[in-house]
């Protein structure tokens, strides 16, 4: 989805600065931007330390001179993720990366965007953020859900800076991500699920609004959901 999100930003003159813990997975996508004309950086980064998140704002300000949105698509869940059968190790690994690693970069970022003006915010959450989802298990669930809180907070103090941000709850998507269900879903299940560029496309729509107009909070599902 984070992939996704970077070519739309990139095809409608944003200049994307890719983050996260796989850097060839990031250099493939910038090359996939630079191929369709638009202009991309890469900043390897684990979201989950400080230290980094902290380095990589400087980084950003340094190379570009000012930073205008976030993007915040990191997520993690594991099979093992009921009450009789997570551990508390896992728990904190998803918490960490859902939740503690959006309030670092936000955090982090929060300069930047004030001085933009006109900054706005996109966390990637979850369909089981905004509607409680059994199987989503008690950490992801947990987590994403706190995203809600933290988009509204940031929404209620940082208007005056201009900024806007936005809980984006999606459905099923068709990702990599579906590794992590206890039952991964078959070849069929996924055909009638969104696409990354269905979000992707979400996700621009956010970016491109006009300074004056924020979207809170924004679900979308396939048909199919249940």
């Amino acid at each position: 989805m984070g992939a996704a999100a970077a070519r739309t930003a990139a095809a409608s003159g944003w200049t994307v600065v890719l983050s996260g813990r796989r850097a060839d997975r990031l250099h493939e996508v910038a090359d996939q931007v630079r191929q369709a004309g638009g202009t991309a950086d890469v900043l390897p980064l684990d979201a989950s330390d400080q230290e980094a998140v902290v380095a990589a704002a400087a980084t950003v300000a340094s190379r570009h001179g000012r930073l205008d949105g976030l993007v915040l698509a990191a997520g993690l869940n594991a099979p093992a993720r009921r009450w009789d059968d997570q551990s508390l190790e896992t728990f904190r690994a998803v918490v960490d990366t859902n939740l503690t690693g959006v309030v670092s970069v936000v955090d982090a970022a929060l300069p930047a965007l004030r001085t933009s003006g006109a900054g706005v915010v996109v966390v990637v959450s979850s369909y089981a953020g905004w509607s409680f989802q059994p199987g989503a298990g008690v950490a992801y669930s947990a987590s994403k859900t706190a995203l809600g809180s933290v988009v509204r907070t940031l929404n209620q103090q940082e208007a005056p800076h201009g900024l806007r941000a936005t809980h984006l709850c999606p459905g099923d998507v068709a990702t990599d991500f579906l590794q992590q269900r206890p039952t991964v879903p078959d070849a069929a299940a996924r055909a009638v699920m969104l696409t990354p560029e269905d979000i992707g496309r979400t996700i621009g729509f956010v970016l491109d609004a006009p300074a004056h107009v924020r979207v809170d909070e924004l679900v979308i599902s396939p048909v199919s959901q249940r």
